[in-house]
């Protein structure tokens, strides 16, 4: 059965984005970059929330800008055609190997689990990812932690009263201080 996995750069102190919703401080270096390029390579298909689409928009076009170096066209080569489920109540469409969620978020993981296919169901956005949490559908997260403290804004775990148990799969230290952790829900 396809993994369900939710990845995500975050603060040390928790957070997606900073309470000015700035992201900034989440810019990867050379070799993170080049990490989450290996990673897409696993992933069959990918559901974000409207906010994270509209974010990954800029890639659907950047490949004409003549500015990018190889490791940005290599990741715009994987990321544009991989199959992407947008949730969203105000969007009416969507661009590339996009469409827009035709059920629920636990319907469209049953339905993607049921279809032949290979590579993992990855979670983009906060607020899809605490709605997947809430229904225990996700099986892995995975934490690129930054070392930064930004006080508040959007958590990257969903605020709940539900206890998770997890178990310690990877660690990673990159060169520019980011630690990225993975952990398996065990259930």
């Amino acid at each position: 059965m396809r993994r369900v996995t939710y990845s995500m750069g975050v603060s040390l102190d928790g957070y997606i984005v900073g309470p000015d919703g700035g992201f900034d401080w989440t810019v990867p270096g050379d070799d993170v970059f080049r990490f989450w390029i290996d990673e897409i390579r696993d992933v069959g298909v990918h559901l974000l929330g409207r906010k994270l689409y509209e974010t990954m928009l800029y890639w659907e076009t950047a490949d004409q800008d003549p500015t990018l170096d190889d490791d940005q066209r290599e990741w715009i080569a994987l990321w544009n055609p991989l199959p992407k489920v947008v949730f969203s109540t105000t969007l009416s469409a969507v661009q590339g190997h996009a469409r827009l969620a035709s059920g629920t978020l636990a319907e469209e993981i049953e339905r993607l689990r049921a279809e032949p296919g290979e590579g993992e169901i990855a979670i983009g956005g906060a607020t899809l990812a605490a709605e997947a949490a809430a229904l225990d559908l996700i099986d892995e997260y995975r934490t690129m932690v930054y070392p930064v403290l930004v006080g508040g804004g959007i958590p990257y775990f969903p605020r709940s009263e539900r206890r998770v148990d997890l178990e310690l799969v990877e660690t990673r230290t990159f060169s520019s201080r980011v630690v990225y952790l993975r952990y398996r829900v065990t259930r």
